[in-house]
């Protein structure tokens, strides 16, 4: 499922970007930890590669979302609005393979 990263000038640019978005979005200090993945997903009815953003804030709560595109066709409009940000959080020992 998983296979080496390609890591294409394209690809980091498109990390950076989705990651000054988020910064942005969610207004997180410079110091806040912000994660950009691209996964490839064979389940049926799942999209064939979607991006995942995960990041932390400064009172150590984890905060994720998925835009079902690949990385690099990501836009700042795709990232869930700034209210939504308590609803991103995710409570510690959550595990979910769906999601």
């Amino acid at each position: 499922m998983f296979g080496p990263a390609r890591r294409s000038g394209e690809r980091r640019a498109a990390s950076t970007r989705i990651k000054q978005w988020t910064r942005e979005r969610f207004t997180l200090a410079p110091t806040e930890t912000i994660l950009v993945a691209e996964i490839a997903c064979t389940l049926p009815g799942c999209p064939p590669r979607e991006t995942v953003v995960a990041f932390w804030s400064a009172d150590g709560t984890r905060h994720q979302f998925k835009v079902f595109k690949p990385l690099t066709a990501v836009l700042a409009d795709d990232l869930p609005y700034a209210w939504l940000r308590d609803t991103l959080a995710v409570a510690d020992g959550f595990a979910a393979d769906c999601c």
